[in-house]
């Protein structure tokens, strides 16, 4: 079982930082689906309105599952960073570890 790494990054839209940082930090308190080891955000060096979330998970098996988590408040709360983010900014990553 290799572990997995999930990054989405993307752009704010101006003057959101402060929701956005009140609804990541909800977000990190909530998150606590098995096999996640870890949830982290970060600003992109250089770019004064870009982030980056990462999810860190022990295998494959618990990063799939992952999606069909059904927590009403985490939905919602990622459908608020979406609304915060720029149009047509977010990428998506998925990593999996081979050593």
């Amino acid at each position: 079982m290799s572990k997995v790494i999930f990054t989405i990054q993307y752009e704010l839209k101006e003057n959101n930082k402060e929701e956005f940082l009140s609804v990541v930090n909800e977000l990190k308190n909530l998150l606590n689906a098995d096999g996640l080891e870890d949830y982290s955000v970060f600003r992109v060096k250089g770019k004064q309105n870009q982030y980056q979330e990462q999810y860190t998970f022990e295998s494959e098996e618990a990063f799939d599952a992952f999606d069909d988590n059904d927590d009403e408040r985490i939905n919602l709360l990622i459908n608020k960073l979406n609304d915060l983010t720029m149009e047509h900014s977010t990428r998506y990553l998925t990593l999996n570890k081979i050593i």
